[in-house]
């Protein structure tokens, strides 16, 4: 870990209002990761967020503008974040969202495929498509056309630019948790 989560106490009055906005939020969506240290310091890719908030709060604009937009399937987001995490190998976001898949139903055994960077046996079409896509552009590559067109057919014209930017955003998140080696909590 390059960089220290900040304690609540110690921050601006400005920076502090962002850390409880995100701490409300994460608790709400993600209440069942571990998102807040002992001292209640947000966990994570927050850090470096809150660090750099010149650059972290519109990070934090544009991750919260995908949530509240979002129209895909609360699965295939997953699988979407699940196949991002993997190909970078961000352990934070791996972690959370291994636990934000089986919340939401997702098979442990899709969970561990996907975390491995693997290609699961059993996703729906919708599952399918997305990881598809997320996998080709996180490996640097344009989007076939079959493949593009099969998504739209499956997720609609604005499914699939929110599955782009989807995969964007957590690309971004990934970038900055390896960057700054932010690593997964100790929970058993």
């Amino acid at each position: 870990m390059r960089i220290k989560p900040l304690p609540p106490d110690t921050l601006s009055p400005e920076i502090r209002h962002v850390h409880d906005e995100i701490a409300s939020l994460v608790g709400r969506s993600q209440s069942q990761v571990t998102m807040l240290d002992a001292q209640g310091a947000l966990l994570g890719p927050f850090p470096p967020m809150l660090h750099y908030p010149q650059f972290g709060i519109p990070a934090l604009s544009f991750l919260r503008a995908i949530d509240m937009h979002a129209t895909l399937n609360k699965r295939v987001r997953e699988v979407v974040i699940l196949t991002v995490g993997a190909a970078f190998g961000a352990r934070f976001e791996l972690y959370a969202h291994e636990i934000t898949a089986a919340a939401l139903g997702l098979p442990d055994d899709i969970i561990a495929s996907l975390a491995a960077g693997g290609h699961p046996y059993g996703l729906n079409e919708q599952e399918t498509i997305a990881h598809n896509i997320a996998d080709v552009l996180v490996k640097g590559h344009v989007v076939p056309a079959s493949t593009y067109k099969q998504a739209v057919k499956l997720l609609g014209l604005a499914g699939v630019a929110e599955l782009f930017f989807l995969v964007s955003g957590y690309s971004l998140i990934a970038m900055i948790l390896n960057g700054f080696d932010m690593p997964a909590p100790d929970v058993q």
